[in-house]
This record gives structure tokens, C-alpha cells and sequence, in this order.
């Protein structure tokens, strides 16, 4: 079932009586997923973050955005304005899609995959997981010479704790990892 569809029918009526919510409107959702990624040591190469944004792309269907240095840091030869980053926002269908090809291929995909870490909320409801390399999107195929580098994929949701959150995400289905007791 997809994310979407599952979210309709079970999840959003399954959170409003778990948290008794009695306005329909005040059961959380997600409400954007938020891709991003770093050039590191590839910032002063400007070919190297070009191939970054292109995965980048394949990856999410959509164009990202280049983000740039706040301000100055010799240490880490970093200049004001110098692109450090990139980052794609998905609301809507693409979201939704984006949420389909990670729960049902991306994340089976990981190697010695056991479900994703629960300490990985920030205390206001959202949730970041971080991925080392792309080929576990089936949009990169592996070579040789193409540089490696990793994704950070964050689920904005309006939920006010971390609770309804990782009820939110489990409903929808992300994969937590079980604690042994």
C-alpha cells in the first residue's frame, strides 16, 4: 500500500485515538521531506559538486538548489558565498513518492539493515536519517570512477513531540530498530 494511501486509512484514524485528538486537522502528517547534502572537500571542485547535483536530481526528481557559506572559515578553506552544499525540498506528490521509494526499496537495500536508529529526532517531530552512499537508490548505478559521497534525508512533520512522530512514521512505515530487553 502506498504511503499516502496507507496514511488516509489507517494511520491518521489510528494517531487520532491513540493521542485522542478530536479535530481531524490536528493529527499529524508529514508535511515535507527534505534531501541534503554536503560538497566537503569537493567544494572548491566544481565539477565534482556538478556530478553531485545530478544525483542528486536522480535521486529526487527534482532540480536542487545550491547552498552556499554563510560566512568565512580559513580552517576549513571555506569562503563567504562559496557553494558548500546542495538541497531539494519535496512537498505533495513528489513527497510522496519519495517516501514510497524509500520505505519499500531504499532502505531494504542497506546493507546489514536491522530498521532506522530511534534517537535520530531532533524534539520537535522530525526525524533525519543519513545515508554514506547512493547506491542504494536504484537511480545510481556504481562506478569505478564517479566520486562517492552521502545524502541526509530529513521527514519534517507537524507533530509537537517525538512520540506522535515515530507513531507518524511507524504507521506510515519506517522501520525502527526493535530494542532487545
Amino acid at each position: 500500500m502506498l504511503v499516502k494511501e496507507k496514511y488516509n486509512q489507517q494511520v491518521k484514524e489510528a494517531l487520532q485515538k491513540t493521542f485522542s485528538i478530536g479535530n481531524t486537522l490536528a493529527v499529524p502528517k508529514i508535511t515535507k521531506v527534505v534531501v541534503n547534502t554536503g560538497f566537503g572537500k569537493l567544494a572548491s571542485d566544481e565539477k565534482a559538486w556538478g556530478q553531485i547535483m545530478v544525483n542528486l536530481n536522480r535521486i529526487t526528481g527534482q532540480k536542487p538548489s545550491v547552498r552556499a557559506a554563510k560566512k568565512a572559515i580559513a580552517s576549513f578553506k571555506i569562503r563567504a558565498g562559496q557553494p558548500v552544499g546542495a538541497q531539494v525540498t519535496l512537498r505533495g506528490r513528489k513527497m510522496y513518492d519519495f517516501l514510497d521509494k524509500l520505505t519499500a526499496v531504499v532502505l531494504p537495500r542497506v546493507r546489514d539493515f536491522r530498521g532506522v536508529s530511534e534517537t535520530s529526532f531532533d524534539g520537535a517531530g522530525n526525524y533525519t536519517l543519513g545515508f554514506k552512499e547512493l547506491t542504494v537508490f536504484p537511480e545510481i548505478e556504481f562506478s569505478k570512477g564517479e566520486l562517492q559521497g552521502g545524502v541526509e534525508v530529513t521527514l519534517v512533520t507537524n507533530a509537537k513531540t517525538n512520540e506522535k512522530a515515530k507513531a507518524l512514521l511507524e504507521g506510515v512505515g519506517i522501520p525502527f530498530r526493535k530494542i532487545r530487553s
